[in-house]
């Protein structure tokens, strides 16, 4: 008798499928029972076990029953998930959480029943025939499970929305003590001015026009990385003066454009070296500076107007904003050496990537310097120079605070390892102060050898005195940093009412999540501030602070938006697949973890650190709207995995030693006893192990200190397991790097997420409203700005290579039909 090709090779699909969920229930069972032994759930070992036997069935040919049981484990699956999901209140995108943990059961079981339903009539399967003919019935089942978990995905898409109706029409400012602070036809500094509000009156573009946002053109810098060992960010801020548009690309090549039309005016190359660029972890350009002279100059008006940028190489240049040609009269013939005093070891280990700050007829460098290769790397000075001469002024160092203006003598350093700056300068002209975010020593993540000094500057706003360089207050935000929490957000001035009376107040945001309100004038905060316990112990030779102080006024940042700072549980793991949560859940369990401030260690699989390196907050810093009093914050939740390794086992050299590259596998930590492997915390497929959400948009009455809306920003269209774009434009929420800019007319702009998107949000409501699609990577701060009578917004495209988003050059600017 022939055999019928349908039954035939639907009993070859049922026999696969089962073979395949064969493989995958053993792959729970096995370790599974390696997590309950750990104290984590027994669900992997119990539905691993359970489905493993199910499939044996299957595979000795009792099919209905085999698949029955399938099903029953299937289901259970569901309602496990479900039951944890709950357990975590419902966080926003947790559809793919769903997805992640029921995919794989339902996907093998859609075809087992399918498969079944083709071959249940045989004869010689009558005896199977009430059971399966229940299996039957499951298909509808299935289906609108998977139906459903589709939904959830895709139902969260990010697509533009019509305004709410409070916000479709232009909304008169609130009453406010502040006056506006930018003038809407420039964006003078990285943060709009030198308070880091930014904040812009331009208000032609609303919430009410804004759909109708059309990009007018796109320049290229023809930056691109010279080879993979440099690392790429295109992270900088345009900055607008009069006609024209300043842009630096990662390799600090500065281009004049028109504003209008992009149009190149001038371009200057410093011809920086990739040796130079090797030696840092992140090739950046975040800003340059700008200063107009009202002095007569003594080269009959070469450089009035200068434009003042930081290179990779230690060099700080001025030139000539009309021309591009450097100015003959600063430093040497333009140029001042600032690798003078650092004996840098390596070109590259110290450089400032933010840019400098003017102030006045000063000039203000701050550096980056390689993070954990060695305790005696180059100094954390921040230096002051005259704007015009290039004269160094005074230097403000962590082990020098009582004598900024003495000048170093010959063949003498600038301390090594000391609290660096590397993030942007704020002052405030009229208190004649600068306020510097500092960092902590060289070696994150063991400080048993901190001076008295280090530790009381580290992780620290420090208000020094812009002529003197003297320091008048600081406010430390950790103490005895071990996590890499040192202060990326720029700090931000604003005026603020506290107890019914206006205040100039600095509004700092940390990596660990507290965003503190300080009494801009001498330091003191202005809304609660709490110390509690933490945990402590840590590894040989080093100790922790048994208390940290956190800013209770204000929402917490660490984690999900809200009160507190987030505690992961075993709960909150994610897989793309059953196997790799699994894996996740067995490195959490293996790990030390008690909350946030948890010590490094080298025991089992090393510390979970959440927040992570990339905050909390870090150097997109905040967005102010003074007028409504409204702040805007974009977060990141991700947590990082801290190993401490052993001298002994580290093998790599650190950058100063004869070429090493800041890409070892474990970092050298020279110095100390330890190394450590500090990386995000990801399992085999390369995706987080905590359940997305992986970034928030948020924005917070500064008036009661609630928030009035936070939502996941970014999408897995770019992004995805193994570096493989999804395509699917759902709202997850990614980990984000750059800031955002609001208008007076309602709107916040920013990119920043892993997917190549500008949008504009209602600031009011939350309400996306418009998106724009970039060339790459927008991890950068967009400005706005008009020229000509017409409103623009600007954001450099070009992507960041510790991001995994799509390497560019571009600049891409936007506009409202004319």
């Amino acid at each position: 008798m022939q055999r019928k090709p349908g039954p035939f090779l639907a009993r070859w699909m049922l026999l696969l499928a089962a073979f395949l969920a064969l493989l995958v229930s053993l792959s729970m069972a096995l370790p599974g029972v390696w997590l309950a032994v750990l104290g984590g759930s027994f669900y992997y070992a119990i539905a691993g076990a359970a489905g493993a036997f199910a499939c044996l069935r299957i595979l000795g040919g009792r099919y209905g029953s085999g698949v029955g049981l399938f099903a029953l484990v299937t289901i259970g699956t569901v309602l496990w998930a479900l039951w944890e999901i709950d357990i975590k209140a419902w966080m926003h995108a947790w559809g793919f959480d769903l997805a992640g943990r029921t995919g794989l059961h339902l996907g093998l079981l859609l075809v087992m029943v399918l498969a079944l339903a083709f071959i249940s009539g045989e004869p010689s399967r009558r005896s199977d025939h009430g059971l399966a003919a229940m299996i039957l019935g499951i298909p509808l089942l299935l289906l609108a499970l998977v139906a459903g978990v589709g939904y959830l995905v895709r139902g969260s898409t990010d697509d533009p929305q019509t305004p709410t109706q409070a916000t479709a029409t232009d909304a008169a400012p609130l009453a406010s003590a502040v006056e506006a602070t930018t003038d809407p036809e420039e964006w003078r500094a990285f943060g709009g001015t030198n308070h880091g509000q930014r904040f812009s009156t331009a208000d032609q573009i609303t919430p009410g026009n804004v759909a109708q946002l059309t990009q007018v053109w796109e320049f290229h810098t023809g930056d691109l990385p010279p080879n993979k060992r440099v690392a790429y960010a295109f992270q900088n801020t345009p900055i607008k003066i009069g006609d024209s548009l300043f842009v630096c690309s990662s390799s600090n090549q500065v281009f004049a454009l028109d504003p209008a039309t992009g149009e190149q005016q001038w371009h200057f190359d410093p011809q920086v070296s990739p040796d130079a660029m090797e030696s840092m972890q992140s090739v950046a350009c975040r800003a340059v500076a700008y200063h107009a002279s009202t002095n007569a100059q003594p080269d009959a008006g070469q450089c009035a107007q200068r434009v003042l940028l930081t290179t990779a190489d230690s060099r700080l240049i001025a030139l000539d904003a009309n021309t591009g040609e450097q100015c003959r009269t600063f430093g040497n013939s333009g140029t001042v050496d600032l690798g003078e005093g650092l004996d840098s070891q390596e070109v590259g280990f110290a450089s400032s990537t933010s840019g400098p700050a003017v102030v006045g007829d000063l000039v203000i460098v701050g550096q980056q310097v390689s993070d954990n290769q060695r305790r005696d790397a180059p100094s954390g000075v921040t230096r002051a120079y005259s704007a015009l001469t290039g004269e160094l002024v005074w230097a403000w160092d962590a082990k020098r605070v009582d004598r900024p203006r003495h000048r170093l003598g010959p063949g003498e350093t600038w301390p090594r390892g000391t609290p660096n700056v590397w993030t942007l300068i704020s002052a405030d002209e009229q208190l004649g102060l600068v306020y510097l975010a500092t960092g902590s020593p060289a070696n994150d993540h063991w400080g048993g050898d901190r001076s008295v000094e280090e530790e009381e500057y580290t992780a620290s706003v420090v208000a020094v005195d812009a002529l003197t360089g003297d320091t008048r207050w600081h406010f430390r935000t950790v103490d005895h940093d071990l996590w890499n929490y040192d202060l990326g957000a720029q700090p931000t001035l604003t005026d603020m009412e506290i107890d019914g009376e206006w205040r100039r107040v600095l509004l700092q945001g940390t990596k660990s999540g507290s965003i503190y309100v300080l009494d801009a004038r001498n330091g003191q905060p202005l809304t609660p501030v709490e110390r509690r316990a933490t945990p402590e112990g840590t590894v040989e030779g080093d100790w922790t602070s048994p208390t940290q102080q956190y800013s209770t006024g204000l929402p917490n940042f660490a984690g999900a938006p809200g009160r507190e700072p987030e505690l992961i549980a075993e709960e909150h793991l994610f897989g793309l697949t059953p196997l790799d949560a699994l894996f996740c859940r067995i490195q959490f369990k293996r790990m030390r973890y008690e909350g946030i401030y948890t010590p490094p260690t080298d025991q089992g699989d090393g510390t979970l650190v959440f927040p992570g390196s990339l905050g909390g907050l870090t150097w997109g810093g905040l967005s102010v709207n003074p007028e409504q009093q409204i702040l805007i914050t974009s977060s990141s939740r991700l947590p990082d995995r801290v190993q401490l390794y052993p001298r002994m086992q580290v093998l790599d050299p650190p950058v100063g030693s004869g070429g090493a590259r800041p890409d070892q596998s474990i970092a050298p930590q020279a110095g100390a006893p330890f190394g450590v492997d500090n990386s995000m915390w990801l399992s085999p497929l390369g995706v987080p192990c905590l359940a997305p959400p992986w970034g928030f948009l948020s924005a917070t009455d500064m008036r009661t200190g609630q928030l009035l809306w936070s939502q996941p920003l970014g999408t897995a269209e770019d992004a995805g397991p193994l570096g493989i774009a999804t395509r699917m434009k759902s709202r997850v929420g990614t980990p984000n790097v750059g800031g955002a800019v609001n208008t007076r007319s309602g709107l916040t702009f920013i990119a920043a997420a892993q997917d190549n998107y500008l949008r504009a949000f209602d600031t009011r409501t939350g309400d996306l409203l418009w998106d724009g699609r970039l060339p790459a990577g927008g991890q950068a701060s967009p400005i706005t700005y008009i020229h000509a009578g017409r409103q623009y917004v600007a954001i450099a495209s070009g992507g960041d290579a510790r991001l995994d988003t799509r390497i560019g050059d571009s600049v891409v600017v936007f506009a409202l039909p004319q």
